[in-house]
């Protein structure tokens, strides 16, 4: 059970469970993706791939920091919950390495589109937390989660580049 909001009076307080249990979904998703990040580097045969991992991989241990900031301003201990999502998508991810690993030519197409799921995954959680922090009033919360949320935009974007420019025409392998 999520922690009860002792704020009465904080404006659609009704969201604070939800809100709650989402920000504890997407820290123990993010602490699983550091792996997950490791592995995908480490497949990846373009070498713009490899370092948007790596980018991704650094990213995301400041996104953990700003989730820990953000339960801190919540009066709470930060406590991820493991995330059946990300958990999927990266064995997803696992399994499309697998697959391809014999193509090189496909095989870094193959790990964007699995990376380009997870970060769809994060957009989707974090856009829904920018709107519960800023319809409860946690003005810090919203802007801690918005500039995470514009940093996995930014990689998804990222990724679209290098496929469309490099790994899906079989140039960058």
């Amino acid at each position: 059970m999520a922690a009860k909001n002792n704020e009465g009076n904080m404006p659609n307080a009704h969201l604070h469970e939800l809100f709650v249990e989402e920000l504890k979904d997407i820290l123990g998703g993010e602490r699983q993706l550091l792996k997950g990040l490791k592995k995908l580097a480490g497949a990846a045969v373009n070498e713009k791939l490899k370092a948007a991992f790596e980018t991704h991989y650094e990213q995301t241990e400041g996104q953990i920091e700003r989730l820990k900031t953000v339960f801190s301003d919540l009066g709470m201990t930060a406590r991820g919950k493991k995330c059946k999502a990300m958990e999927g998508l990266l064995a997803e991810a696992d399994e499309i390495a697998e697959d391809f690993q014999d193509s090189p030519e496909v095989l870094d197409a193959a790990l964007i589109a699995a990376a380009q799921k997870v970060e769809h995954y994060e957009i989707a959680s974090y856009g829904c937390l920018v709107t519960y922090a800023k319809l409860m009033g946690h003005t810090e919360a919203q802007e801690l989660l918005a500039a995470t949320l514009a940093e996995e935009k930014e990689t998804d974007e990222l990724l679209t580049l290098i496929a469309t420019e490099e790994a899906n025409t079989g140039k960058g392998s």
